[in-house]
């Protein structure tokens, strides 16, 4: 007996097809997951709370791998979104994160970033100039980047423009 386990997996629809897509999966009985943020819309003669999708042009679904072309061939899915040349696999404890943060917040707003929590970096401009730091915080327009190579541990706020980061290499990758 083979024992099949159903992944987490991202489909990406065509714009504002979310919750079509969404509805098409709960009508073929497919285990999914599109989460909805409560925002505040104001018009000329009144505010209404309105649930917009949290990642435009994301649905997340739980499926075995020998469905998958099911969930392909909907209206409105382009694809699903890959990593590695692999569909991407996301964790079931980030799909309950997601969801305890949406039920705790109102208007929680996504920002893409190049730049993540525990990058190697090097200040590209200000009085820091040329000084190697880890990221610890990302905000904004702006990191806080510890630069534990002036013989203290010192936090700086720098802005995103000002930096760039270090690849990190393993020894069979190292460029000549």
């Amino acid at each position: 007996m083979i024992l099949q386990t159903k992944n987490w997996y991202v489909l990406y629809t065509k714009p504002r097809w979310e919750k079509k897509v969404a509805k098409q999966l709960e009508n073929k009985r497919i285990e999914h997951y599109c989460p909805l943020n409560r925002v505040v819309r104001q018009w000329s003669d009144r505010k209404k709370i309105v649930l917009e999708p949290l990642f435009s042009s994301y649905v997340f679904i739980r499926i075995d791998d020998k469905d998958m072309a099911i969930a392909r061939q909907l209206d409105g899915v382009m694809n699903y979104v890959y990593w590695l040349k692999k569909p991407a696999v996301v964790r079931e404890e980030e799909i309950r994160i997601i969801q305890r943060f949406l039920n705790d917040y109102q208007e929680v707003q996504v920002e893409r970033t190049s730049v993540n929590v525990n990058d190697v970096i090097r200040i590209t401009e200000g009085p820091f100039m040329e000084k190697q730091g880890n990221v610890v915080e990302i905000r904004k327009n702006t990191v806080k980047v510890s630069l534990p190579n002036l013989g203290y541990t010192i936090v700086a706020e720098v802005k995103k423009s000002n930096i760039e980061i270090i690849p990190i290499y393993s020894a069979d990758q190292i460029p000549a």
